[in-house]
C-alpha cells in the first residue's frame, strides 16, 4: 500500500520511479536494511523532535545516534523525541513510516553530514512499506531541508 501523497510529491519532482514498495515491515533500520538489500548505515532514519515545543525533523545515517551535546549546541535544547502515540498526528505519518518529504510545511527538516559518505540513502515513503532511493543532494533539494547538521555519533571511524 503506497502513500499516494508521497507518490504524488515524488512524481512532481521527477523522482517517482525511485518509489519501492516491500512485502514485509521496514520499521527498524536492520529490516529496511534486509528489505532494501543496502547496509544499515545507508538507511536514512527519519526522527521526530519537539524544540521549543514545536516538531523538527532530523535524517541521519542508519548507524547514526543523537549526540545530546551536539543537538543542543545547535538547537539548544536536550533532544526529546516526539511520544510515538503522537507521531503520525504531528507528522502525518505512522512510526516506521515517517519520511523527511511531503510534510507539514512548518516543520523543519535537517539533514545530518552522517549520510553525505554515500552514494544513495533510502528513507522511508511514508509507510512501513516502502523507501525511497535518492542522493544526498536529491534529498537535500526535495526535502527543502532547513541545511546540513552535525548532530550525530557512533558513525564516524574515530569516535
Amino acid at each position: 500500500m503506497v502513500n499516494e501523497k508521497v507518490k504524488e510529491f515524488l512524481a512532481s519532482n521527477n523522482l517517482g520511479d525511485r518509489l519501492t514498495e516491500h512485502a514485509e515491515t521496514i520499521d527498524t533500520v536492520e529490516h529496511a536494511a534486509q528489505q532494501i538489500g543496502c547496509t544499515e548505515p545507508e538507511i536514512a532514519k527519519t526522527l521526530s523532535f519537539v524544540v521549543d515545543e514545536k516538531p523538527v525533523i532530523v535524517v541521519m545515517a542508519g548507524d547514526g545516534k543523537v549526540n545530546s551535546s551536539k543537538f543542543k549546541s545547535l538547537f539548544h535544547t536536550k533532544p526529546h523525541m516526539i511520544p510515538r502515540d503522537q507521531v503520525e498526528s504531528i507528522t502525518g505519518f505512522q512510526p516506521g513510516g515517517v519520511c523527511p518529504f511531503a510534510v507539514a510545511d512548518d516543520i523543519p527538516i535537517w539533514l545530518d553530514v552522517s549520510m553525505k559518505r554515500f552514494e544513495y540513502v533510502h528513507p522511508a515513503g511514508g509507510n512501513e512499506f516502502t523507501s525511497v532511493k535518492v542522493t544526498p543532494s536529491e534529498l537535500e533539494a526535495i526535502t527543502g531541508a532547513e541545511g546540513w547538521c552535525d548532530v550525530c555519533k557512533g558513525w564516524e571511524e574515530d569516535e
